[in-house]
């Protein structure tokens, strides 16, 4: 089990796993909201973080009440609006907590310094290699209450593939399916057979194509194997958002772009080569689609499936609609 999280007026969360960062903010919400079901969350993206909208997240509230504040990607912001977290850093509200995100890398001095002030520093490791991913994995099932021989370990690894939330999604599910928790690699076969060759990012990969007979295809093999619903509607989700950063990050090459937006660079060079059939009104039709059939998986439909097919037909439609 994960150890128990306590709530600090500032909290850095630093890395470069999307998945990683986004879990360990979304336990330090759900903190807030035991503690407060009432209690006011706020994110913010860099650019958003204007001097002006700080003073008045961070200023007291009238009304009295738990407030998160959750600044995304602190790398990014200039050292202006540094200032004012390094400053309201040195003497917090109590009713705030604020949570700072940023990739891991080598900070500007403002952000190293909000770092080594703030109540609580949480770091997600990187996961890069596949020995990083096995050990991951072996954590995950641990994290779950679960156990896994090293054989069974290995398989599900190649039959999951490489992205950290199916990975952890995956194990969650076995350690709850396996008697008692306990994992070897008849159990791996038996939930995860063929789910390599289709897994949520290889769908994805085929929609941000404009493949919709082969996301179709992908689509309904990965179903039909245990390929979650949900998976597939977060891998096309995280797609669309890479694609949009990079899109809007300019011409710089992959490297820049890799130290700028906290990815690796073969993800930009991929993401690159993706973005150059989007258009910004696709990515906006596309966005809603994707947020339709997220609802539509999670119970606000009867038939997930359908939902699936219908995004996937959508997203591909907005991508090769002509231009305006």
């Amino acid at each position: 089990m994960p150890p128990t999280l306590v709530l600090h007026p500032v909290t850095v969360v630093a890395g470069d796993e999307e998945f990683l960062v986004a879990r360990d903010v979304a336990r330090i919400v759900a903190v807030a909201r035991a503690e407060e079901p009432d209690a006011d969350v706020r994110e913010l993206e860099p650019a958003a973080a204007t001097a002006d909208v700080l003073h008045d997240l961070l200023a007291p509230s009238l009304f009295g009440g738990r407030r998160v504040l959750i600044i995304r990607d602190a790398h990014l912001m200039g050292k202006d609006a540094g200032a004012i977290l390094l400053s309201y850093a040195a003497d917090p509200l109590e009713e705030v907590c604020l949570v700072v995100t940023h990739n891991g890398g080598r900070s500007k001095g403002w952000l190293e310094q909000l770092q080594a002030g703030a109540g609580a520093v949480i770091t997600c490791p990187s996961v890069k290699s596949a020995g990083d991913r096995l050990e991951f994995l072996r954590n995950e099932i641990r994290r779950s209450g679960g156990t896994i021989d090293e054989r069974a370990l290995r398989t599900l690894l190649d039959a999951v593939g490489s992205d950290l939330r199916e990975l952890a999604s995956a194990a969650s599910q076995l350690v709850l399916d396996a008697s008692g928790g306990v994992i070897d690699e008849d159990v791996v076969h038996r939930y995860h057979r063929g789910r390599a060759d289709a897994s949520g990012f290889l769908v994805a990969d085929k929609i941000m194509d404009g493949d919709t007979a082969g996301a179709l295809e992908l689509l309904r093999w990965g179903l039909s194997t245990g390929l979650a619903a949900v998976l597939v509607t977060s891998a096309v989700a995280s797609s669309l958002r890479a694609i949009a950063a990079v899109a809007g990050a300019g011409r710089a090459s992959s490297g820049v772009l890799a130290k700028q937006l906290g990815m690796p660079p073969w993800k930009v060079e991929k993401t690159q080569r993706q973005a150059r059939g989007w258009r910004p009104e696709a990515l906006s039709v596309a966005v809603r689609a994707v947020a339709e059939a997220d609802a539509a998986v999670k119970g606000a439909a009867a038939d997930p499936a359908y939902a699936l097919e219908k995004m996937v037909l959508t997203v591909t439609a907005a991508r090769s609609a002509p231009g305006r």
